[in-house]
């Protein structure tokens, strides 16, 4: 029997701690990026209770039901192994005052666990370890940086409904359970019917909105749009081009006829709107400059939303960055190769790469729900931008690897394009300007710290 534990101090009650826990979506943030693991069902934390999941990849994954007991409300709860791939698994997940009268609480994680295999199981316990040691630290990061933008947006407490658009995607998958962890209603737009009873239809191909399910919601968050990365064929390009001009100005014109309309409308957008702008600083005041194919469908994306903002609903267009994660975009593209020794840059050493973890996305539109001196175009990045040069060779030292297979920009431009002339080679060098003149506090900046928390090669939580 090997036992593990993880503890951190909070600035929050263990009631708040034990309630973050409790509601839906906590357990979904709480997955490290790189875990394969995937949720099937989850009942709820009160004794008997339990969930399931899917552990490992694709077709290889395990099913893996646990058991919640021994609940303290308010203080604790507990989970056992009752089907999967452990010999033995039962984790405590406890909640206390501050020691010494201090403020705030300490989280403190205890698993009791053996493996199965004998002598083999054994051999293995070192490598579990330290992966326990790497995803409850990340856990505790994302508990206390959660909790501390729940409890500093309102700061009268106030709970919201949130219409959300593309809660599937790579952002809406973790935003979608950021919120309702923190005690929001989530009412997700779907394009595919009948919906669900907290489902809202949104279908641009057929021009059909439920307006009136939209009636009475606080926000909507839009963030669907077709996938950028691929062969830019004539019909893939119709298709990003439609799926965000089209199915937004759909989406914004059913939000301006409404009689209760919500109070923000937030809606995705990209910093390919500047185009090639070299080593030149940008702020969201900064005009396209060589522009192409992406600026066009970035400056068509935004102008959609104008019938929202003409109704008088507050409306901010987030200008989004390479956003970091080893569970999808490009990231997820470039780290086989890194991980093999094989990484480097693409493209020229001095372009600009406008990077921001997932965490500080979520933050960001977050902030901009509760900030209402947020309007217009807002440029959503992380304030430390680097060269292409300078991001290879500290993705490299993050993971201990080498970084000298450099890709030129020739070998780029002929491989892959249109779509890589643009999305690879186009140098932005952004800065997050209105965010941070309106108090929003980044997470995860240098790049070294967003990488390392995104990756898992953070020294604590």
């Amino acid at each position: 029997m090997h036992t593990f534990a993880a503890s951190s101090t909070l600035d929050v009650s263990p009631d708040a701690l034990f309630a973050w826990h409790a509601r839906p979506g906590a357990f979904e943030r709480l997955v490290p990026p790189w875990a394969p693991v995937r949720l099937e069902r989850l009942e709820g934390i009160r004794a008997g209770e339990r969930a399931t999941l899917r552990i490992g990849p694709g077709p290889l994954a395990l099913r893996w039901v646990a058991e919640h007991h021994d609940v303290v409300e308010g203080r604790q709860f507990c989970d056992r192994q009752v089907q999967g791939p452990f010999a033995h698994w039962d984790h405590t997940h406890r909640f206390e005052p501050a020691p010494d009268g201090a403020e705030g609480a300490t989280l403190t994680d205890r698993i009791e666990y053996a493996l199965p295999g004998g002598a083999l199981g054994r051999q293995a316990a070192p490598w579990l370890e330290d992966e326990l040691r790497r995803q409850f630290a990340y856990r505790h990061r994302v508990t206390r940086r959660d909790l501390s933008l729940h409890h500093r947006y309102p700061p009268d407490g106030a709970s919201l409904t949130v219409a959300v658009s593309g809660a599937s995607g790579l952002i809406g998958s973790q935003l979608v359970p950021f919120l309702t962890a923190g005690g929001h209603t989530v009412r997700r737009l779907t394009r595919s019917g009948p919906p669900a009873a907290d489902e809202i239809l949104w279908d641009p191909r057929s021009q059909r909105v439920e307006a009136d399910k939209l009636e009475g919601v606080d926000a909507v968050i839009h963030l669907a749009g077709e996938n950028v990365f691929g062969a830019w064929t004539p019909a893939k390009k119709q298709r990003i081009y439609a799926s965000r001009a089209e199915g937004t100005r759909l989406l914004a014109e059913a939000l301006a006829g409404l009689d209760n309309p919500p109070a923000v409308f937030v809606s995705s957008s990209a910093v390919g709107y500047y185009g090639d702008h070299g080593a030149d600083r940008i702020t969201e005041e900064s005009a396209p400059r060589n522009a192409g194919f992406l600026s066009e469908v970035c400056e068509a994306w935004e102008a959609a939303t104008r019938p929202a903002a003409a109704a008088g609903i507050r409306t901010v267009q987030m200008r989004t960055g390479v956003v970091l994660t080893p569970a999808g975009g490009a990231l997820r593209l470039m780290l086989p190769a890194f991980w093999l020794g094989l990484g480097g840059r693409v493209g020229g050493a001095g372009q600009y790469f406008p990077w921001i973890t997932l965490d500080d996305v979520i933050g960001g539109m977050y902030h901009a729900l509760w900030t209402d001196a947020l309007e217009g175009p807002v440029n959503l990045t992380a304030p430390t931008p680097v060269t292409m040069d300078a991001y290879a060779h500290t993705l490299a030292d993050v993971l201990h690897r080498p970084a000298f297979l450099n890709v030129p920009s020739s070998v780029v431009r002929t491989v892959g394009g249109e779509m890589a002339e643009e999305m690879l080679l186009s140098s932005a060098r952004v800065v997050p300007q209105k965010l941070q003149e309106t108090g929003y506090e980044f997470g995860f900046s240098p790049l070294t710290d967003g990488l390392r928390h995104v990756l898992g090669r953070a020294a604590s939580a």
